[in-house]
């Protein structure tokens, strides 16, 4: 009797075992997957803001980029856009217009350029840890 008691146990342990095992797995591949949508999402958004500004101003996408987020013709949301491309892309030559940029005050999105992103922009393109860089852009 105990070893029929003792072997079940045994069996429903292998069960609770096999569940947490697959389990455990499938929330990490959930969380791969989830991971690596969000970095296509925010490269393919990147390429797209810098399509625009290279089809307007000259020069590679950081100069257009740059370029772009320093024009009184486009709104503050599309310059917004910009500073974050900028960002994203991390090159440091897109440090001095961020910085002139980059006030430090709070932000007052009716006039000028989002202070947090311009922050984040900075703090990037400084080295910053980026866990999206990973997929070109």
């Amino acid at each position: 009797m105990e070893k029929v008691l003792e072997s079940k146990r045994s069996r429903q342990f292998a069960v609770v075992k096999k569940v947490l095992v697959y389990g455990i797995v499938s929330c990490f591949i959930l969380i791969l997957i989830v991971f690596v949508m969000t970095c296509w999402s925010i490269r393919s958004s990147v390429k797209s803001i810098s399509a625009e500004a290279t089809q307007e101003h000259a020069g590679d996408r950081i100069e257009a980029l740059m370029a772009y987020a320093n024009s009184e013709n486009h709104s503050l949301r599309e310059r917004n856009r910009a500073v974050w491309a900028l960002g994203q892309i991390g090159d440091e030559r897109a440090l001095p217009v961020l910085e002139r940029f980059n006030t430090g005050q709070p932000c007052n999105h009716d006039t000028s350029l989002c202070q947090r992103e311009l922050g984040k922009a900075v703090k990037l393109c400084k080295g910053g840890l980026n866990l999206t860089a990973w997929l070109p852009r």
